[in-house]
């Protein structure tokens, strides 16, 4: 009979309690108990060295490791099942996970839903109350009167009445001329007597009227040699930079937001000119000049000098009226009404 070493069992024994405590496996006690008693008759057997220690035969060991597999075996499928209960714990726990992901994805849109609802209506009531703000500032007027009215009649005649004294239809000019004028004089007349009919749109629009009329007037009688260009060039010149600071004005004098919509809105009352006196003596002294050279061919006295004197003296006005309105501080007064 072949002699089996005792030890070897013994740390076989060892090796699977070590292996079974340090990985926590859980065996059946009866296995367990046996394993722990043939490993403890084996140390004793060594230690007192009896006879039988070396009669150990291999049956013994073969039964030590048919236990020693089944433990493990025992082990290993108490492991797989903790395994398989573990991975259950966590597919129902991502499960869990990933339902409160969206629902609280679900609350969190619908609070962003009342917010957006809640900014674009305060942006609306904040809007509705910014206009008013505005209307109450701005001052809105009526400007369908009788001398806004004529004011365009005249700004609209201005250039049919530079074709016909390129046609050198004369007499029908002259009449034209005429017309303006009267219609010039009756609507100052009007807005200073008639209630409801002076309007800050009319200062404006009178002045703008009667700088149309007269340079249509100069570049037509111009292109017919009447009038020297020169002369054309300084009134022309003028006229162009007061209707561009008209601009400038109504650009400054109206409060934010600036739109074009509300820019060109001739019912807000934004500033109102003031013409110095010099401007307005100008202004006569241009339509004098231009009636009598319109005349000039009716009545037959082209090139007379006393017009070449008017020219000179309108000339010397133009000038001086246009260094008035640069050092003049009342020319214009900006309309801001109190809150």
């Amino acid at each position: 009979m072949e002699l089996t070493r005792p030890w070897h069992s013994i740390k076989q024994i060892s090796r699977l309690k070590f292996c079974l405590i340090s990985a926590k496996i859980r065996v059946p006690v009866r296995q367990y108990v046996v394993l722990l008693t043939n490993k403890r008759l084996l140390q004793c057997s060594c230690a007192m060295k009896f006879p039988f220690t070396y009669n150990y035969s291999s049956e013994n060991k073969k039964h030590f490791i048919t236990l020693e597999k089944k433990a493990l075996k025992n082990a290993f499928e108490h492991k797989k099942e903790q395994l398989k209960h573990t991975e259950h714990k966590l597919r129902l726990k991502g499960e869990e996970i990933v339902r409160d992901i969206r629902h609280q994805g679900e609350v969190t849109g619908q609070k962003l839903r009342v917010k957006k609802e809640h900014i674009i209506k305060d942006i609306l009531e904040t809007k509705a109350k910014v206009k008013e703000r505005f209307e109450e500032v701005v001052e809105k007027e009526n400007v369908l009167t009788i001398p806004n009215i004529l004011c365009i009649t005249r700004i609209a005649m201005s250039p049919y009445l530079g074709y016909v004294i390129i046609q050198n239809n004369y007499n029908l000019a002259l009449g034209l001329l005429v017309f303006a004028g009267i219609t010039d004089l009756l609507d100052g007349w009007i807005a200073r007597n008639w209630k409801g009919q002076s309007t800050k749109m009319g200062s404006f629009l009178d002045p703008m009227a009667d700088k149309v009329l007269v340079a249509t007037l100069f570049i037509s009688l111009t292109w017919q040699n009447l009038i020297p260009i020169s002369l054309t060039l300084l009134i022309v010149g003028r006229d162009i930079a007061l209707v561009v600071a008209g601009f400038v004005i109504r650009y400054i004098s109206l409060p934010p937001p600036r739109t074009l919509s509300r820019y060109f809105d001739v019912t807000h009352a934004t500033a109102q000119l003031a013409p110095t006196f010099i401007s307005k003596v100008n202004t006569a002294v241009q339509l004098l000049l231009v009636g009598t050279t319109l005349a000039s061919p009716v009545f037959g006295y082209v090139d007379h000098p006393a017009l070449k004197v008017l020219c000179g003296i309108t000339a010397a006005s133009t000038i001086v009226s246009a260094v008035s309105y640069l050092v003049s501080k009342d020319t214009y007064k900006l309309l801001k009404k109190k809150i």
